[in-house]
């Protein structure tokens, strides 16, 4: 379409292919991924964590492996244990999902689908959960420990003015914390102030520059290390990610 239109300026969220009229543009959702894996790590009396996950594609496995990151960080003993359901939205498949992780013990649950199920099932067995994208805590206010909330709107703002303005060029934008396209916020009862004041301090680290989520030593999940100690990941290696992180339990879809 956009060389059909080569007047006309195309954003792709979330695409990889660019033309002189074509950009793409995504948020870090790893990052929001990694503050709520802390919480968890604080927050699991068992250390057993689940993830109800999508699609097993990088976007998805760099966040079940920065939340496991997060949670470690805080919780050596943590393991996640992850269930797909193949689908971004689908409300059966993310509750039956969440009730098999439960039924392994887990008791903190994060999700990388898009419907209110994971809350509201927590909520209802009593175990804790994440808003993911945005506050969910309306459909199980109890269970709701914290949200990794996104912002799109500051790359359309930026866009926006940049087409305007006539400089706008092509390119790939993938804005996260630093740049307040990702945030952990709508803190629950339960978390304890300790707890946020530790998260909060993960995020303004992101938020300067002075932590990376993926920082070495980090080892893959057979115990070889991937990444060297001081070392971080770059784009292109999260980009591609698709391999699970120690701690992480289970195997990748093929």
């Amino acid at each position: 379409v956009a060389k059909a239109f080569p007047n006309t300026v195309f954003m792709h969220a979330t695409g990889y292919k660019t033309a002189p009229n074509l950009g793409v543009y995504d948020v870090r959702t790893y990052e929001g991924s990694y503050m709520l894996g802390v919480v968890a790590g604080k927050m699991s009396k068992g250390n057993k964590l689940g993830i109800v996950a999508s699609i097993p594609i990088p976007e998805v496995i760099r966040n079940i492996n920065a939340f496991t990151i997060g949670a470690r960080s805080v919780n050596p003993n943590a393991t996640t244990r992850v269930i797909w359901v193949n689908a971004w939205f689908d409300p059966g498949k993310e509750r039956e999902a969440e009730l098999a992780l439960i039924a392994q013990g887990c008791d903190v649950l994060m999700q990388n689908t898009d419907s209110p199920a994971v809350v509201q099932t927590a909520q209802e067995k009593g175990v804790m959960a994440f808003g993911w994208d945005s506050d969910m805590s309306k459909f199980g206010g109890k269970a709701h420990l914290a949200a990794s909330i996104l912002n799109w709107g500051v790359i359309y703002k930026k866009v926006t003015a940049e087409v305007q303005a006539g400089t706008w060029k092509t390119g790939d934008l993938w804005w996260g914390v630093k740049n307040g396209a990702v945030n952990i916020d709508n803190f629950g009862a339960a978390v304890p102030a300790d707890v946020k004041k530790l998260a909060e301090e993960r995020r303004d680290g992101i938020k300067a520059g002075k932590l990376h989520p993926f920082t070495g030593p980090l080892k893959d999940q057979s115990g070889k290390e991937f990444l060297a100690a001081g070392k971080s990941y770059t784009d292109a290696d999260l980009k591609k990610m698709n391999f699970y992180v120690q701690g992480v339990e289970g195997s990748i879809p093929k």
